[in-house]
């Protein structure tokens, strides 16, 4: 029955949108089922193809959690990271060696933004990118890892933005780090591989974000203009505005409402007064704009779900 149902998704979307979404968080720092922890992974699923998004803070985190909810990844080949940092890319070899046990292929291949494997360093120039490591094991396993230096569509109606330009000035993440460029060049490290998923569904896009270190404004302009001019369903994940200031969120709210946003999922570093702001900014419920947990998400027909301990 479920091979049926997927068939007839699959001939639906190949003349049109996506017809069934659902995204599935899998670590954050709250957690309504499994355990919680400063990092970030979701499952997403679109009319049939499954994709893993980031993998977690901790090598076992994700593992752990799947277990909790019974779910399986072995039949996930593909997996994308939406940048460097730890809290993101820690269970990639975990779960590629656990999924192997099932299925070589699993999670065989990563997609990234171009940059991801440039070196970050302290000022006393201790190296901080754990990419450049786990890029060894990971291919010496087999997989590999796919850079994309534009958008880039890895399964029907399903987007990835690659590098996002930055022309609002949200500068949403840390300072500190100097990024080393292959001609030598260095500079702050401004996470220029930072990349989303979009989904192209008939109610509107809905944008998947692990930290959104380019700024979600500059991500959603980016969407808009180079994969398509439509409306903003549903923007999901981690967003980094907990140290925002509430004028910069009030201009943050503005811009998604104007985008014709309907749903605001907040988790990971996005910050729970935060995404209240947001919320209050918009003039929306708490039924449109919430805190995710592990073991919510989102899907295109119910909507957000929280999870139990965030409703």
């Amino acid at each position: 029955m479920r091979q049926l149902l997927i068939l007839l998704l699959s001939i639906s979307s190949a003349f049109g949108q996506a017809n069934f979404v659902k995204i599935k968080i899998l670590s954050s720092m709250v957690a309504s089922t499994g355990f919680g922890e400063w990092g970030f992974a979701a499952l997403v699923e679109v009319d049939g193809k499954r994709i893993l998004f980031d993998t977690g803070a901790h090598p076992d985190t994700v593992l752990r959690n799947l277990r909790e909810m019974n779910l399986d990844l072995s039949d996930i080949t593909d997996v994308v990271l939406s940048h460097n940092h730890l809290d993101h890319t820690a269970g990639l070899m975990s779960l590629r060696k656990e999924v192997m046990l099932k299925n070589k292929a699993a999670l065989s291949v990563a997609h990234a933004g171009k940059g991801i494997f440039l070196s970050r360093s302290t000022r006393d120039g201790k190296e901080t990118n754990p990419m450049i490591e786990i890029r060894k094991v990971y291919e010496a396993s087999g997989a590999k890892i796919i850079e994309h230096d534009a958008p880039v569509q890895i399964a029907r109606n399903v987007w990835l933005t690659g590098p996002v330009p930055r022309p609002n000035p949200e500068k949403n993440y840390g300072r500190g780090l100097v990024l080393k460029h292959e001609d030598g060049k260095t500079e702050e490290d401004f996470l220029p591989e930072d990349l989303s998923l979009v989904i192209d569904t008939p109610k509107g896009f809905v944008v998947l974000s692990g930290c959104g270190h380019s700024g979600i404004v500059n991500t959603l302009e980016h969407v808009r203009a180079k994969i398509k001019n439509s409306r903003i369903h549903a923007v999901i994940g981690g967003f980094h505005l907990f140290g925002l200031s509430d004028e910069q969120l009030d201009w943050t709210a503005d811009k998604l409402k104007q985008m014709g946003t309907q749903l605001f999922l907040g988790a990971h570093c996005t910050g729970i007064e935060a995404t209240f702001r947001i919320r209050q900014r918009m003039g929306l419920t708490r039924q449109s704009v919430a805190v995710g947990s592990v073991g919510g998400g989102f899907s295109l027909d119910q909507g957000i779900d929280p999870g139990t301990i965030a409703r």
